[in-house]
């Protein structure tokens, strides 16, 4: 068995396809609208669907925002130079929630990034 996907329920589309793809780099990796249940579905990714896991967007076409609850608590995405990844991604217009630096209790170097709708990912050195 192995991961497949990780899903997100999005308000706008187009708004969180960009940011994962020009801000995070990722591709997008196939786009399917539902019309009798007024759903898009687009999965985005480092690779195709067969070599890892990847980000499944699901925007529901009557809902405007969501709840993100509590019991949500980040995407982890593993980067060679953490440092330059947060300059870039400011730089794209992200939101860097947490600058590089140690974890709380530990040495692995981190960081945080909201999407536009508000999810954590958390950016992690060397992995």
């Amino acid at each position: 068995m192995r991961i497949l996907h990780t899903m997100l329920r999005v308000a706008q589309l187009q708004t969180a396809i960009d940011f994962y793809t020009d801000v995070l780099g990722m591709t997008l990796l196939k786009q399917h609208d539902n019309e009798q249940y007024r759903y898009t579905l687009a999965f985005l990714g480092y690779g195709p669907e067969s070599d890892g896991a990847v980000i499944e967007l699901t925007h529901n076409w009557d809902t405007q925002e969501y709840d993100l609850g509590t019991g949500y608590g980040h995407i982890a995405i593993g980067c060679d130079d953490i440092y330059q990844t947060c300059q870039n991604i400011a730089q794209a217009g992200g939101t860097i929630s947490r600058q590089p630096g140690p974890v709380k209790g530990g040495s692995t170097i981190i960081a945080f990034v909201k999407d536009p709708d508000g999810y954590a990912i958390e950016l992690i050195q060397g992995k």
